[in-house]
């Protein structure tokens, strides 16, 4: 009896520190908009789409005359309530007293405050963090593990169609690639 106890004990052990899986984040986007963007064509930076900045008020915001893609809030309803960790690139919007990131956009690619364009808004997570992470760079990737919420946020910088309660924010390391 003592012998399975301690098997069920280390096995829970090893549970509870398990790793979630990467979710990526073309699992954010229905099939029909990633459809839409493999066929969109290229948009360069000389394009009147250039014209949108960070330092602009609504800089993540998209400029007008996209392909409707670019502007979806489309979402995966399965993903609603899921605990998932997903990797990106934070923007931040709010600090503690103690300068720790609470509430910051999570993006997939790095610059992507200053990317054109940027990406639609079920490409933006917006993460909430109470316990705060102290970030010195935005080029920092991260990771980000807690439940996920289909919720439309608008703000005067960029407009998400997702929400995380983070229960986990980390510095990816070398020994995570």
């Amino acid at each position: 009896m003592r012998r399975f106890f301690l098997m069920s004990l280390l096995l829970c052990s090893s549970l509870a520190n398990a790793q979630l899986p990467e979710t990526d984040w073309l699992e954010l986007m229905p099939k029909s908009d990633q459809k839409a963007l493999e066929q969109m064509p290229e948009i360069d930076h000389s394009s009147p789409e250039a014209n949108g900045t960070f330092t602009e008020k609504g800089g993540l915001k998209q400029s007008k005359g996209l392909p409707a893609v670019m502007y979806s809030t489309k979402t995966v309803p399965g993903m609603n309530g899921k605990n998932i960790r997903l990797g990106g690139y934070p923007v931040p919007l709010e600090t503690d007293a103690k300068g720790r990131s609470t509430l910051f956009f999570l993006v997939p690619y790095p610059g992507a405050c200053i990317h054109v364009p940027p990406p639609p808004p079920n490409q933006l997570v917006l993460v909430r963090y109470p316990h705060g992470l102290k970030l010195d760079d935005i080029y920092t990737p991260l990771w980000v593990t807690g439940s996920l919420k289909v919720e439309k946020v608008t703000n005067d910088l960029a407009d998400a169609a997702y929400a995380l309660d983070a229960s986990n924010v980390r510095v990816v390391v070398d020994a995570d690639l």
